[in-house]
């Protein structure tokens, strides 16, 4: 299986004409649905103030009505995830029978020592394609 699914969706230089939000808010944006589902932040910071309760439920539909095996985060250009965003990521290891595995691209630094220092890397699967 290839490591970087969906790559044409993870590179910057390409256009999303495709993307859509998904939740009203329009924080949490869709790139790609099928066996692999691609989600991003449009490269903008995740705020603090960021619901992983309202996502997951709307994360879970989307992931569940498509049977994914894979979802993918694109994280180019966000700097910093609250811990809620974090935690919602490692609980979706775990779907209504679903067991997706998670995967995060290109994140910053800091992400990466977050995700070091707290041991997630072990749970999600950590992508560079910049």
């Amino acid at each position: 299986m290839n490591d970087t699914p969906n790559a044409e969706f993870m590179d910057n230089e390409t256009p999303r004409p495709d993307q859509y939000a998904l939740t009203d808010d329009g924080i949490l944006k869709v790139y790609s649905v099928g066996e692999t589902t691609v989600l991003g932040f449009g490269g903008e910071d995740v705020p603090s103030e960021f619901n992983a309760a309202h996502y997951r439920a709307a994360i879970t539909d989307l992931l569940t009505a498509n049977q994914c095996s894979i979802v993918a985060f694109d994280v180019t250009g966000v700097r910093l995830i609250p811990s809620g965003m974090l935690g919602l990521l490692v609980s979706l290891k775990k779907l209504n029978g679903l067991t997706p595995t998670v995967q995060l691209f290109n994140p910053s630094a800091d992400i990466e020592e977050v995700l070091q220092i707290t041991k997630l890397n072990t749970l999600i699967d950590v992508h560079h394609l910049t």
